[in-house]
């Protein structure tokens, strides 16, 4: 499949909107101040320049990170991104993102990001595992099964997540599978892994349903992105009886208002390896995708997409957040001001770090689950985290976003709080 990358990068700054949602939500609780102020600070973050050489015997130097938010709670887990558009603020961002949504989930980690500025559709698969390598390398004092596992995210693979797994090992002087997720099942990865996300974006959006009464049976959904994430969702939310009426990747979009062939797009997309030349619909762009008029809008790319510029004309009922921060807090206020219901992310595409905790724990005790056993447990984990989030919205009369960063926040305080401050 292509990569959920269809997209321009996102004008605001997302460290800011981390921030600025932290606050809102943060706002709610008694926190004291000093409390706040650690918990709204990364503990630690690791900037590296580093060689590869490449294919033609030239040496391009690249700049990575990994960002560690909190480590409060259990271990560090978030994903390694490789995109050009990859800054520290990014990583920083969605390293606190990955915080709020282990811990909405309830899962024993804190949050932590990587990534790499670097286009890998421009490279070859042996340049790629090089960089992979060095990186890995270069992060090594910050990654451990106990301490940090990272995970595939934009850009990246199984095939990464096996190098990075390796290079690890060959530094410890034994196998270590556990200490990253995403791998091919061969080396100790778990079944279901790989089509987590987009299953529990379309869970999410079913119990959405339910909960707030769209009905499921004939509503009409458009889906940016058509990555991993997005093509898995799609295909999933078409089984809940949905009619997609438009998805887009980075070649741009199809749309017919009566709906597309779920099943012959995703044949397309894997032989042409793009959404472009689809003959099923109308050719749109990715800004097109997220104004036409469905039931619900699933973002899949990358954050920043709904913007006050353009939350005006979003048509969706309902937002279900497949991309990590697609939606900035500007248009937050304009969508909800518009009574358009938003699924944020760190509860609706929470299904690839669940099944990441699975095949980490089965990595860890060398025992491995079937494929519905992983997807009946990531069920029952989704929809008691939609459940307990859509009660407090209730309960205290906000937002979904809020509710679940209130929840999120509330958890991690409290384990702060019971641990103490060490010394």
């Amino acid at each position: 499949m292509t990569s959920d990358t269809g997209v321009a990068a996102p004008k605001q700054d997302p460290w800011a909107a981390a921030l600025e949602q932290f606050d809102r939500a943060a706002d709610h609780l008694s926190l004291k101040q000093g409390i706040r102020e650690f918990l709204a600070t990364p503990h630690r973050e690791l900037t590296v320049h580093f060689p590869v050489r490449m294919d033609d015997g030239t040496i391009r130097t690249f700049v990575g990170h990994r960002v560690h938010h909190s480590m409060v709670v259990g271990p560090t887990k978030g994903g390694v991104r490789y995109h050009p558009a990859v800054t520290l603020n990014e990583v920083r961002a969605l390293a606190m993102l990955m915080s709020w949504k282990c811990a909405v989930v309830g899962l024993p980690y804190g949050g932590a990001k990587g990534g790499v500025a670097v286009d890998p559709a421009g490279l070859s698969s042996n340049e790629l595992e090089l960089l992979t390598r060095r990186y890995t390398s270069e992060i090594l004092p910050l990654i451990h099964p106990e301490g940090d596992i990272p995970a595939p995210d934009v850009g990246t693979n199984p095939q990464v997540m096996a190098w990075i797994m390796d290079t690890y090992s060959m530094r410890r002087g034994y196998s270590t599978p556990s200490v990253v997720t995403g791998k091919p099942i061969a080396i100790g990865g778990s079944a279901g892994r790989l089509e987590a996300t987009g299953r529990g974006v379309a869970i999410t959006l079913r119990e959405a349903a339910r909960r707030y009464g769209y009905p499921l049976e004939g509503a009409t959904v458009a889906v940016q992105g058509f990555g991993n994430v997005g093509s898995v969702a799609t295909a999933q939310i078409a089984r809940l009886g949905c009619t997609v009426v438009a998805v887009s990747d980075v070649s741009g979009g199809v749309y017919h208002p009566r709906g597309l062939d779920v099943g012959r797009l995703i044949a397309h997309v894997r032989e042409a390896r793009t959404v472009a030349g689809f003959r099923g619909g109308e050719a749109i762009s990715n800004a097109q995708l997220l104004e036409l008029p469905c039931d619900f809008l699933v973002p899949c790319a990358l954050e920043g997409q709904i913007v006050e510029d353009n939350a005006p004309r979003i048509r969706a009922r309902v937002v279900v957040e497949g991309a990590n921060g697609p939606t900035t807090p500007a248009a937050d206020a304009i969508l909800e001001d518009r009574g358009v219901l938003v699924v944020p992310d760190i509860v609706a595409n929470a299904g690839g770090v669940v099944v990441s905790y699975f095949e980490w724990v089965q990595g860890l005790q060398q025992f491995f689950w079937t494929e519905d056993e992983v997807n009946a447990n990531l069920e029952r984990i989704m929809m008691r985290a939609f459940g307990e989030v859509a009660a407090v919205a209730n309960a205290r009369r906000v937002t979904l976003r809020s509710a679940a960063l209130i929840r999120a926040i509330d958890r991690v305080a409290r384990a702060l709080y019971l641990r103490g401050i060490y010394p």
